[in-house]
């Protein structure tokens, strides 16, 4: 191209970031195996982004990394279907829509948070570990998302207000579904003690949504009571955005897709940690949850 436009005081490239990533890439020091629980397995390019910013974090780790996809639908025909994930460094739940699927992807999560398994519930994906601590832990066996159905512990419901810039956002149960989601980036505020804190350095962030549902918020105290702690909340203190579990090596929920901003030079954080703790699980040095 220079060349071609008759440049010749142009500045040598440097190439030198590109060279060392593909030098991570290529020459592993490490290895780890993450499960991703879905039910759009079957293409893989439903979770493009999640595939892509596991990489990047991957060449930051230095880690030969195998992503395992397993049908949520397959763990809820045949329970013993789980024991694919025993070989499993840690394991994700992603975003999705709907009824099918979700036994099995909250039978991941129980999975995951007994065995100590790094875990990373990505919207749905922490949505649905509040229904699962809710169910096992609570005992509140009714506890599930309006999203499925009517239940008498909505401990997910669908958002009906919230601010967007300078503006309020309201919505109606019965309003037209279309158009309707919380969409683009959001201010969150980090609690100074939490583990997601330490990860991103930082105690405000910004992070991009899409999503209708959102945790009740009026459940806080019985869920923070068995240990799931509201870390991440938005500016106005009503929506939840990120999750921990208190007593698990590495167990943390958010309803933003974090995925959405990792790049090859600047993978997510959050990403970034999750491979480091799948790396510790594999080499056994990762502590068993409480």
């Amino acid at each position: 191209m220079l060349k071609h436009f008759n440049i010749s005081d142009a500045p040598a490239a440097n190439v030198q970031p590109w060279q060392d990533l593909v030098q991570s890439w290529q020459n592993p020091t490490h290895s780890a195996t993450i499960g991703i629980v879905g039910k759009y397995v079957g293409v893989a390019d439903s979770y493009k982004s999640l595939q892509e910013a596991l990489h990047h974090a991957a060449i930051a780790n230095r880690c030969r990394l195998t992503i395992r996809w397993i049908d949520s639908e397959s763990l809820e025909a045949e329970p013993t279907v789980l024991d694919q994930l025993t070989d499993c460094d840690a394991l994700i739940v992603a975003g999705g829509f709907g009824q099918r699927g979700i036994e099995g992807k909250l039978g991941a999560i129980r999975y995951a948070r007994e065995q100590g398994v790094p875990y990373l519930g990505i919207c749905l994906g922490m949505q649905l570990a509040v229904i699962e601590v809710a169910r096992n832990k609570l005992g509140l066996t009714e506890a599930n998302s309006t999203e499925f159905s009517s239940t008498s512990e909505p401990v997910i419901g669908m958002m009906t207000e919230w601010q967007q810039g300078n503006q309020t956002v309201t919505r109606g149960a019965r309003d037209d579904m279309g158009g309707t989601m919380r969409l683009g980036a959001y201010p969150c505020q980090l609690s100074s003690t939490s583990m997601v804190a330490k990860i991103y350095g930082s105690e405000l962030i910004h992070e991009r949504h899409r999503h209708r549902y959102e945790v009740n918020i009026g459940y806080r105290q019985q869920l923070e009571s068995a240990g799931l702690k509201f870390v991440g909340l938005s500016p106005d203190q009503q929506l939840t955005e990120v999750v921990e579990l208190a007593g698990h090596p590495w167990f943390v929920g958010v309803q933003f897709h974090p995925e959405f901003q990792s790049k090859p030079f600047a993978p997510h954080p959050l990403f970034v940690s999750l491979v480091k703790a799948a790396i510790a699980r594999h080499q056994g040095q990762l502590g068993a949850a409480a």
